[in-house]
């Protein structure tokens, strides 16, 4: 709205907010939110609410006027000149001056043919405000890591055709959903060898996002190193340690007399040595990392174990509606005032009922890590307290999965459903190098 020439009064109407900007591939800004203060314009524009939205109505239409070509045969004097207009919004009659461009005389492009008015913008619709769709091109995914990361892999079989946002730590991402900046995050919960990503477990409890599917994807590791540079001339290797960790043996086997030191990511590690031109360095990565950061392939699935996966949950601001069409997964996380006794009873509630648990999880109590014994919180033996996370194959929609946790919700001092979706039933085999393998890392287990 650079070209308003509007009193200054009009200027308290807008207050910005930061914007919030990513670098890469394409900008993500969100543009500032305007607030209707109390205000007295000069030239007989009241303070009330219809002759607010009025004012408001007409500066809208001044910006969309102002950005057509304007015929320079148009005078002030001509009739229905702009000096003359008196501009009418929802029955509300103003003598604001703001040189509104009357339609029929806006006139030509490059091409001389003149504006049709379905040309201009249009305005907003309901549609226009609905959330992004379930799944589809225009989605935007969070995921930890930088470009080429095994979580970029995930959101993208996720989301097909999705726009990929890298953040640099979990937290980001689940901030990046909560904020709108992104429609849905990606991130790992546990791999086949490393076991559980306990801080995303963590983060999960803090915020409040919901699951709403899950994805597994093959890990297929390659060791990389700048163009030129031979195997034995490699006298460091860096990458994630959980990358390290399996690829041990294979190092071993490889004849690798290399110091093994730990970073951030496998994707960063690759990045870290094309920026800084290490070519006494190797890194653990994937095959797609090597291809954006310009490195070759030394050699190609030294991962020890082929049957390496990682299992990925997807988060978004809303739960989806559980069905019983095809097969669910729910989440859950619980705690209980008297101490691991009650767990027996917990489980029970679900073993009754023939749910099969598919993984339970303990993390310490944030606000009570540690508690006595005994009752009478005299003794000096302690433990910790726990929350339990858990997942079972059921469906919030069935009524088993329901009344087993009515009767967990008995024993238990906490309960909360983290989500009820659907299972990732794509057929899975070792990691052979697909496209789906491709990938980095994030900073925690694959």
């Amino acid at each position: 709205m650079q070209s308003l020439s509007t009193p200054s009064p009009i200027k308290s109407l807008i207050r910005p907010r930061p914007r919030v900007t990513r670098a890469s591939p394409n900008k993500l800004v969100l543009q500032c939110i305007y607030r209707s203060d109390s205000v007295s314009f000069p030239n007989g524009v009241g303070s009330n609410r219809a002759d607010w939205q009025s004012s408001c109505a007409i500066l809208a239409s001044k910006v969309v006027a102002q950005q057509q070509p304007i015929d320079k045969s148009i005078s002030a004097g001509d009739s229905g000149g702009v000096a003359d207009h008196v501009a009418a919004v929802n029955g509300h009659k103003t003598s604001v001056d703001l040189n509104l461009v009357p339609l029929e005389k806006a006139t030509s492009n490059s091409n001389n043919s003149s504006i049709k008015p379905h040309q201009l913008q249009k305005a907003l619709t309901i549609t226009d405000l609905c959330p992004a769709p379930m799944h589809g091109s225009q989605l935007r995914v969070a995921y930890q890591g930088v470009p080429g990361a095994y979580s970029e892999a995930a959101a993208g079989k996720a989301y097909p055709n999705c726009e990929a946002i890298p953040c640099d730590q979990f937290e980001v991402a689940f901030q990046a959903v909560e904020l709108w900046i992104a429609d849905r995050a990606v991130l790992p919960v546990e791999n086949s060898l490393g076991g559980s990503i306990h801080r995303n477990y963590d983060l999960l409890l803090r915020h409040r996002l919901h699951i709403v599917g899950e994805v597994q994807l093959p890990v297929h590791h390659c060791l990389l190193a700048l163009p030129g540079v031979r195997k034995e001339y490699v006298n460091r290797v860096i990458s994630h340690p959980q990358a390290l960790a399996q690829c041990e043996l294979t190092l071993t086997k490889l004849g690798l007399q290399a110091v093994r030191e730990a970073v951030d990511d496998t994707a960063g590690a690759a990045e870290y040595i094309a920026a800084n031109n290490l070519r006494d360095t190797a890194a653990i990565a994937s095959a797609r990392a090597a291809e954006l950061y310009g490195m070759q392939v030394l050699a190609d699935g030294i991962q020890d174990d082929s049957s390496n996966v990682t299992r990925f949950v997807m988060l978004a601001r809303e739960p989806i509606i559980p069905r019983t069409d095809r097969p669910f997964r729910t989440s859950i996380v619980f705690a209980h005032d008297k101490g691991t006794s009650v767990l027996f009873k917990v489980l029970s509630a679900f073993a009754f009922r023939n749910i099969s648990l598919t993984k339970i999880e303990s993390r310490p109590h944030r606000n009570r890590p540690i508690r006595l014994v005994d009752d009478a919180n005299v003794g000096t033996a302690k433990h910790f307290e726990y929350m339990f996370y858990v997942d079972f194959e059921a469906s919030m929609a069935e009524v088993r999965a329901q009344n087993a946790l009515a009767e967990v919700q008995e024993f238990t001092s906490f309960l909360r459903v983290l989500g009820s979706y659907p299972m990732d039933m794509t057929p899975w085999c070792p990691s052979r190098g697909d496209d789906d393998d491709d990938g980095g890392n994030e900073k925690n287990p694959f």
